[in-house]
């Protein structure tokens, strides 16, 4: 795989799971990272030891970033939050808090991030999506809204970004083995009266042919990949890595 000298990468949400994974893999290749997440301790600390830069920063809070510019050559949307309730009862407000950190701040990113791309004539755009990018499970209308949106924007992202050498992609997992899963596991095994072994075998792992959550490693592998130049005609794409759950 080639490497990521001289570039410059944001991850937002970075500061733990699956972003923190991304930013260690880019890292490891040679870019310098900045991690953005509402965790500016954690941020700061992770960034410390990548020799990055940290930016302590809300993304629900929407209207600093419509005038931002972002200096940066890979663009990681990654940050995202989850709420598990039948339509019928889902909170207007909790929807409209997951479209705004999961649809609204990602395409305000994009905005601010291709002029550099376009100047450079190289850029990156990677968007953590999901496999409820591409498939639909109940009590999750929010969230399954958010994904497929967020799959229109980077492909709308690929189609203009082409003819200035930059590049959109969407990355789907499963289940992947991070603090909130794990934590969705210990809630649900006391909720059922089930072990959390049980969980993962009769509630999370039932669509998945491979039955083992993702490991946020393997995510990365994936991420620094796409943000490589051996996959610069690599546009407009959703990557699963969802345990063969997408081949129902």
């Amino acid at each position: 795989m080639s490497g990521l000298d001289g570039r410059k990468a944001l991850v937002t949400g970075g500061a733990a799971g699956i972003g923190a994974a991304v930013a260690r893999a880019l890292a490891e290749r040679g870019a310098a990272v900045v991690i953005a997440d509402l965790d500016g301790d954690a941020a700061q600390s992770l960034a410390a030891e990548l020799g990055g830069e940290a930016w302590a920063v809300d993304l629900l809070d929407t209207a600093p970033l419509e005038s931002l510019r972002l200096d940066c050559d890979i663009l990681v949307n990654n940050a995202g939050i989850q709420k598990v309730a039948p339509i019928h009862e889902f909170e207007p407000d909790a929807f409209r808090r997951i479209q705004k950190l999961m649809v609204e701040a990602p395409f305000l990113l994009v905005r601010a991030a291709l002029p550099h791309m376009y100047e450079r004539g190289w850029g990156r755009v990677i968007n953590l999506s999901s496999v409820h990018g591409i498939r639909a499970s109940a009590f999750k209308s929010a969230y399954v809204t958010a994904k497929h949106a967020l799959e229109g924007l980077s492909k709308v992202t690929a189609l203009e970004g082409a003819e200035h050498g930059v590049t959109s992609n969407c990355i789907n997992p499963g289940y992947v083995r991070t603090a909130l899963v794990e934590r969705q596991i210990a809630d649900q095994a006391a909720t059922h009266g089930i072990s959390e072994d049980e969980v993962l075998e009769k509630v999370m792992l039932t669509e998945m042919a491979i039955k083992r959550l993702v490991e946020p490693a393997e995510v990365a592998s994936l991420a620094a990949w796409l943000a490589s130049d051996d996959a610069a005609m690599v546009t407009g794409a959703s990557y699963t890595i969802d345990g063969g759950w997408s081949a129902r």
